[in-house]
């Protein structure tokens, strides 16, 4: 029997937390995406989310995107470890709103299935989210810090978790969704349009996003994420988690304003 069609969703930090304020969510935002996801004609899902507020400022207090120093660093496991609380924090109100809103959602943390190498990830045991995809559950996972067989532990953002789950699964999509409408362009007549579909040209020419901490690369990374989604033939999109509907009406396959990857031929 042929199985139903399996979706990845990716709720960007950006737009569930409130990047300028720590460890802090929009509660209301966050409520209505979980009722996007889990309303009626929803396929099957494996949702992940972004740190926001509740991991960033941590991860870069105590630098755990970067190499530490040859002489050590004695606060990177104490950083690491309430980094990882706070990310589970978030989780937890996260899975939360997906169950109040009718969903069956299960947490498949990343830091006993994944590690990295030099803040690189060097493998992702994806059999757990198999598993309880096949048992009829939605798993859900977070970026988060995982042991690094290089650098002791590092940051996985969940960014690339999408892309390589996209490789064990090969969804019909992948939808990264954020507080912006999409990729923006250059200025013309002083405003930024959305770039309607991403090429390597277009990325090449983004810079990693200012301001608000993020360490795992900004809009350039999850276009870059995008791409590569694309090239292992599965349509990836970024689009507004802040427009009514568009989550929903994007899981269930149809057109959606925003940026778009589109899938290569397998």
């Amino acid at each position: 029997m042929e199985e139903a069609p399996l979706v990845i969703v990716k709720l960007g930090g950006s737009v569930i937390t409130r990047k300028s304020d720590e460890a802090r969510t929009r509660a209301k935002v966050l409520r209505r995406l979980a009722e996007e996801l889990c309303g009626p004609g929803a396929p099957r899902l494996i949702v992940l989310h972004g740190a926001g507020s509740f991991g960033h400022p941590g991860a870069v207090r105590w630098h755990l995107a970067e190499a530490p120093p040859p002489q050590g660093d004695p606060h990177r496991t104490r950083g690491a470890a309430i980094v990882s609380a706070e990310v589970r924090r978030l989780h937890g109100e996260v899975v939360k709103e997906l169950v109040d809103a009718g969903g069956r959602p299960v947490s498949v943390p990343v830091a006993g299935v994944a590690t990295n190498r030099a803040g690189k990830l060097g493998g992702l045991d994806t059999g757990p989210f198999r598993r309880w995809l096949s048992a009829g559950f939605t798993p859900v996972s977070f970026g988060d810090v995982v042991l690094d067989d290089r650098w002791g532990c590092s940051i996985l953002s969940a960014d690339t978790i999408a892309l390589e789950l996209a490789r064990a699964f090969h969804p019909e999509r992948v939808l990264f969704v954020s507080d912006v409408m999409g990729v923006l362009g250059p200025p013309i007549r002083g405003k930024r349009p959305v770039v309607a579909e991403l090429s390597p040209e277009v990325v090449n020419s983004l810079s990693p996003t200012v301001g608000a901490p993020d360490v795992t690369g900004g809009i350039r990374g999850k276009a870059e994420a995008m791409l590569a989604i694309a090239g292992i033939g599965t349509l990836a999109g970024l689009i507004s988690g802040l427009s009514d509907g568009a989550l929903s009406r994007a899981i269930r396959g149809e057109a959606v304003y925003g940026s778009w990857a589109k899938a290569a031929a397998r």
